[in-house]
């Protein structure tokens, strides 16, 4: 009689297993969520997902996982998943599938592991809209950590990305320059020489926690061992 239970208890055990991730739109409006899987790692959802506002999805994540999550805009995708976005798209698909997001967007990353996770806000790609993740439970340094400004009011003229008149992303110097010296390439292409630019010091003055530009990680990476995580968009 005793079988049931033990039954019920091991699908407990194994259920417990991973990190999750709750996917929290707290935009007014739909956002898709796309996420890419490191190639060592199971991908998760095939790569992306639809997320009304005020809807959340929670998504389990093996302990060996590692890859970047973001959130497109301004997508229109057929029955078949076939379609395109105006900010963040993946090859125009619902599901990224392996496929990067297209610049600028707004990424968490995280690197999961059984000891401990690592994880940052990254705005090398530029910038879409305000992020945010915080580590639920867990011990160490588990530290919030977001850019919960709208950037686009900051962003200088050069760097713009509008739409219908109004800015709805924020490029980053290197991609509108070009140049080793903010692209941190080249001769350029080492922590000392890598320096913050008086475009960058736009996006560390206001988000100060999030990893901004090229060896800008050495204090935007933070580690929790055996926490789940609350990533907030806007």
């Amino acid at each position: 009689m005793a079988f049931p239970h033990l039954v019920l208890l091991l699908l407990f055990l194994l259920g417990a297993d991973g990190t999750v991730f709750t996917l929290k739109n707290n935009c007014g409006r739909t956002i898709w969520p796309g996420i890419l899987t490191s190639y060592e790692a199971p991908s998760l959802l095939n790569g992306g997902l639809e997320l009304k506002k005020g809807q959340s999805k929670n998504i389990t994540a093996p302990d060996n996982w590692s890859g970047r999550i973001w959130a497109r805009d301004g997508c229109r995708f057929n029955a078949r998943g076939i379609g395109k976005c105006l900010i963040g798209d993946c090859g125009g698909n619902l599901r990224c599938e392996g496929r990067m997001a297209a610049a600028p967007v707004s990424v968490a990353e995280f690197i999961l592991s059984s000891d401990s996770d690592s994880y940052d806000v990254s705005l090398v790609d530029g910038y879409n809209m305000e992020l945010s993740v915080v580590p639920l439970g867990g011990s160490g340094n588990c530290t919030k950590v977001s850019c919960s400004i709208d950037l686009a009011d900051k962003c200088p003229k050069q760097m713009q990305v509008k739409f219908k008149g109004r800015v709805v992303a924020c490029l980053t110097p290197c991609m509108v320059f070009k140049n080793p010296l903010v692209c941190c390439t080249g001769q350029y292409s080492n922590p000392q020489k890598c320096q913050a630019s008086s475009y960058t010091e736009i996006f560390q003055s206001s988000c100060p926690l999030a990893y901004n530009f090229a060896f800008d990680d050495a204090t935007k990476t933070f580690t929790c061992s055996g926490a789940d995580y609350l990533i907030t968009f806007c």
